[in-house]
Order: structure tokens, then sequence, then C-alpha cells
């Protein structure tokens, strides 16, 4: 089999001739630039700058020498513009505060402040507030949260719907010129286009935006859930109406070259617990997950794909209810994420994509003893009757070992036995 042709076969729950595997295909299966040039230094592949392909966490492109090195099956293709709200393009040299030379785009414009942190704009443009911060000590930014003072009375849903518009024929041609991109790939493709994140906290404080308003600030988001379901209701409403008009206009533009969707990243799970409860769920998220993924699966062949982190047991079926083919990143550490349990209950209807090793512990902590034992482990579970596609518990970290990662890859290619 192509790369391809494994990843469509474990998507069908069916046994491929060899485990999948993803890094890089998508914001949450990706790889920090600091790991992406340790790997290409160990694999002994040309010396220069990782390009930041995903400014909020500091991912690095994964190109095509380090994709056939490691075995990558998967591909992506994603929007034209970053988190911040700048296209990647006309790549300038940029040195990160750990050191680390990369390239970034021209629009990645940024200052220090007092204390040294650095400071990242919306759209580059730096007479705008600040939406982005990264601690000196840090390897990736955080939003910095613009929330305008609430007055009840006047709380518009409009203000939440600034970001939710109709595709513009500029983004349509670049999705052609990425079609004509991937066509040429014996690699999955593994598309995400935007707009229905139902709820996405990342997106909720909309770093890309100059002067966001509404609901922005993530405590007060997750408070509205429980108090302003209504309005809550109007906005997931219009914005599920505006992500379905685009989907149609791109699904006329890239077709079927497309073989995975990534739906949403909306995190519902701590490490012990939930964000909300099940009913919730149903009352205020499912009705636009099920929407979205009914048009998909009535007029494309594209499989549908849900992030989550945390203790999401008690989800599981109501995703499935909702239509979701895959989850996402299957954290094992969590409660009630015991993966033989999980592979059980819920393999014939879930493509497990992750949950391969523990990204919080044994890759960053443990013995490349450690990390061969936990990753032929979850292999030799989750593999059982295809349904698994191999990644992480989320994306490769800064400072994680690289003897631990090539640990990692050497186990899935033993497990696979790939020599």
């Amino acid at each position: 089999m192509n790369a391809r042709e494994r990843v469509l076969k474990a998507l069908e729950h069916k046994t491929p001739d060899r485990i999948p595997v993803d890094f890089g295909g998508t914001a949450v299966t990706g790889v920090h630039v600091s790991c992406v040039k340790a790997l290409r230094d160990h694999y002994g592949l040309e010396d220069r700058p990782v390009k930041v392909c995903e400014p909020y966490q500091m991912l690095g492109l994964l190109e095509d020498d380090l994709l056939d090195v490691l075995g990558i099956d998967t591909e992506g293709v994603v929007p034209r513009n970053t988190l911040f709200g700048f296209a990647n393009e006309r790549w300038k040299e940029f040195q990160t505060p750990w050191g680390q030379e990369v390239l970034v785009s021209e629009h990645f414009n940024t200052t220090a402040d007092a204390n040294g942190d650095l400071i990242l704009y919306p759209e580059g443009d730096t007479e705008a507030p600040p939406s982005g911060r990264m601690p000196r000590s840090s390897f990736f930014f955080d939003t910095i949260v613009r929330q305008e003072t609430i007055d009840e009375d006047r709380l518009n849903p409009e203000d939440n719907m600034e970001e939710f518009m109709p595709i513009t024929e500029e983004d349509l041609q670049y999705f052609g010129r990425e079609k004509d991109r991937v066509s040429a790939s014996t690699r999955a493709r593994i598309g995400t286009f935007g707009g229905t994140a139902f709820g996405d906290i990342a997106l909720v404080p909309a770093p890309f935006l100059k002067h966001p308003k509404g609901i922005r600030d993530i405590s007060e988001w997750y408070i509205s859930t429980l108090t302003r379901q209504d309005y809550i209701h109007e906005v997931f409403s219009r914005q599920c109406d505006i992500g379905l008009a685009n989907l149609e206009k791109i699904h006329a533009v890239v077709g079927d070259t497309i073989d995975v969707l990534f739906i949403c990243g909306t995190d519902f799970g701590t490490q012990v617990s939930t964000f909300c409860s099940p009913e919730t769920f149903d009352e205020l998220y499912l009705p636009y997950y099920k929407r979205v993924n009914d048009w998909i699966h009535k007029h494309t062949s594209w499989k549908t794909f849900k992030h989550s982190c945390g203790a999401v047991e008690t989800f599981l079926s109501h995703f499935i209810d909702a239509g979701f083919d895959i989850v996402n990143p299957v954290q094992c550490s969590a409660a009630g994420m015991e993966p033989k349990s999980l592979k059980e209950r819920y393999g014939d209807n879930l493509v497990f994509w992750g949950g391969g090793v523990d990204t919080q512990k044994t890759l960053p902590f443990g013995t490349r003893d450690d990390v061969r034992a936990e990753v032929l482990h979850r292999c030799e579970i989750f593999s059982e009757h295809g349904g698994f596609i191999f990644n992480s518990i989320h994306n490769l970290q800064a400072n994680t070992p690289v003897d631990n990662m090539v640990a990692m890859f050497d186990a899935v290619n033993e497990f696979n036995g790939v020599s």
C-alpha cells in the first residue's frame, strides 16, 4: 500500500499493511520547531532554518525529506491565514528567544515588553493592540485576552460572529492551489478549512482580530455556556449556516482530494473531569456538529475529525451520535481513558487518531526503553481491526529529548516490521 491507501484502509476500520503515522498534518498533531530541527539534525538532513507554519504553538513545517525519513503517511491542507490573522508568505529569518534561527512570515512582527516577553500582533499590525505573548522562558505564545466591559443590556451575539464570514474568492483560489499541490502526493490529505470550530477556546479570544467585541474572556465564555445559552445558540446557529455554505464552495474546488476534515478543536475534558455535562453537550453543541457532519457525509467522501483533550470517555458516545468518525488526541493519561477499554467500547465506531505515547510524562521524561514499551503496548491495543492512526497525545513539545522521539518512531517501525 502507499501512504494514502494505508490511511484510508484504517479509516474504514480495516487492517492496513501497517499502522499509518501522522505528524504535521494538523495543528494538534504537529511538532515544535525545536523538535523539527533536532530530528533533522539527528537524521543528517540538510541544515536549514525550520519554517514556523503555526506561530501560536510555534509548530514547524515538516518538509518532504523529513516526512520520508520518519515514514509519515499524511499531509495537511491548512487555511491561508494563521491564528494571528496573517498569511505565511515571503519568509524572513527570525531568532527565537531560545536561540534557534527559524523562518517566519514577513507579517510575523514582534516587540518586547519590559519583562522581555515577546509580543505578537493581529494581522502583523503593530499599531493594533497585541494579541499574543510569549513569556521569555516559554516556547510558544499565550493569547492576550482583550475583553471589553460586558453590558448585559447591550450584549449582542453579532459581536461574536465577526469572524464568521462568507469565504473570499482569494481563499478559494488558495485552496485550489493547495488541491493541485497535494494531488501529486501519495500521502493522505487532512483539510483544515476553518469556520466549524464551535466554541474552541483557542479561537474565542480572536487573536486574529484587531478589536474583538462580544464575549472574549475565556472564563466568561465558559460561564456563558451555562448562563447565556440563548446567546451561544445564536452565535453557533449563524456560524453553522455560514460554515456549511463555505464548505459547499470549498468542496466545489477541492472535491474528494481531501480525505479527512478537521472539524473542531473544542476541548471538553480536563485531566480528571469535563468542562460541561453530556446533557449540556447534547443541548448546546451536538445539533451544530450533527448538521456539519451530516452535510459532509451526504455530499463528500471526507471523514470528520474531532479533537478534544482530557477525560472525555463519557462524551465519546455523544461524539458518535454527532456523526464524528475520528477522535483525537486520545489522552490516555486522563481519568477514565484506559486504552483497552476505549478500544473495546468505541473502536467499532471511532477511529483513534493519537494516543500512541504520553507527551506529558513518558516522552519528555522517560527513558528510551519507557518510550519503546509504551508505544508497542498502545500499538498492540489500538491497531486491532484497524481504526488507528499513530500520533502522540497532542503535539511534540519543545525540549522533548531527540533520543526519545527517535525511540518512538523506531518503536512504531518495529511494530510495523519496517527496518
